[in-house]
Parts: C-alpha cells; sequence; structure tokens
C-alpha cells in the first residue's frame, strides 16, 4: 500500500492537463514497447481522460486532490479486450502536484473510432456494465485527448 499525501487544493490548469496527457501517451507507448501482443491498441486510441476525485476537483475547486487517475478508452481491437487489470503509475513531475501519483488504466469499448470522446464517455458510464464504469460514474470526467476536447466535462452530462 503506498502513502498518499494529504489533499491538495491547487487549481488544475491546462498545464496539468496537458502534462497528463504526456504521461498517458508515454505510459501507452512503454506498455506496448513491453508487451507487443497489445500494440494493435496503440492506433484505436478513443479518448484519454482524468477521471475521479481529481476530474471532481477540476470541476468543483473543492473536493481536493489525492492522486490522478487517468484512463484510456480504446475501441476494440481483433487482439481482445484490453486486460481491464493493467494498471500503471507514474509520478506527476511538476508543481503544483508534484510528487503525487497518477494512476493509469485502460479499457476497450465496443465503439468505432473517430466518435465524439464525449458521448463515448457517457455510453460507458450509463450503461454501467462494470464496476469501474459503476465506481467512475460516482464522480467526474474531463477528456484529455484528443487535443480539441481537452478541458471538456463529459461526465456527469450537463454538469
Amino acid at each position: 500500500m503506498r502513502d498518499d499525501p494529504p489533499r491538495s487544493s491547487a487549481r488544475i490548469t491546462l498545464d496539468v492537463l496537458d502534462r497528463l496527457s504526456e504521461i498517458a501517451a508515454e505510459d501507452r507507448e512503454d506498455r506496448f514497447r513491453r508487451r507487443p501482443r497489445w500494440a494493435p491498441y496503440g492506433d484505436r486510441v478513443l479518448c484519454v481522460a482524468l477521471c475521479q476525485g481529481a476530474a471532481l476537483h477540476h470541476v468543483d475547486g473543492r473536493n481536493g486532490v489525492k492522486d490522478l487517475d487517468v484512463w484510456t478508452f480504446f475501441a476494440e481491437a481483433e487482439v481482445g479486450p484490453f486486460p481491464w487489470r493493467w494498471r500503471t503509475e507514474r509520478i506527476f513531475d511538476s508543481p503544483p502536484f508534484e510528487g503525487r501519483y497518477v494512476d493509469l488504466l485502460g479499457r476497450s469499448l465496443p465503439e468505432p473510432l473517430g466518435v465524439d470522446p464525449a458521448e463515448v464517455i457517457r455510453r460507458y458510464l450509463e450503461r454501467g456494465a462494470s464496476p469501474s464504469a459503476r465506481a467512475l460514474a460516482q464522480k467526474a470526467v474531463v477528456l484529455l485527448d484528443p487535443l480539441p476536447f481537452r478541458g471538456q466535462l463529459a461526465w456527469p452530462p450537463g454538469g
């Protein structure tokens, strides 16, 4: 078990979102280099999102940030479902969240490439077909990628 520092009330700025996007891209590159079987997912990114408490903090400024949960959602590939237990950690490397954990997770979804990323998130969370989807739906989801959507609130709808 890791020791997380107390929640930070620092604002999540565009610079923070930019760095989280970079960390997620670096993580995907590293994952697929280490496990080539899953490399087909490298070209199947639907969207990348900041989720859970940090996303809620980005929205309300009150929740505080314990860690930064970043999810990559992929269009299903023929190699099989993206391994749902394949979680990695990085350390955020710049202020104001320097030293905080970035938890990186992924899911493959039955969605075509090129669909609206906010709609992908909404469909996944509204279906609530997995414990992960139900847990994510309890807080907020803020898009990191694709770049034109960076900072857009994808969940809750109308939030």
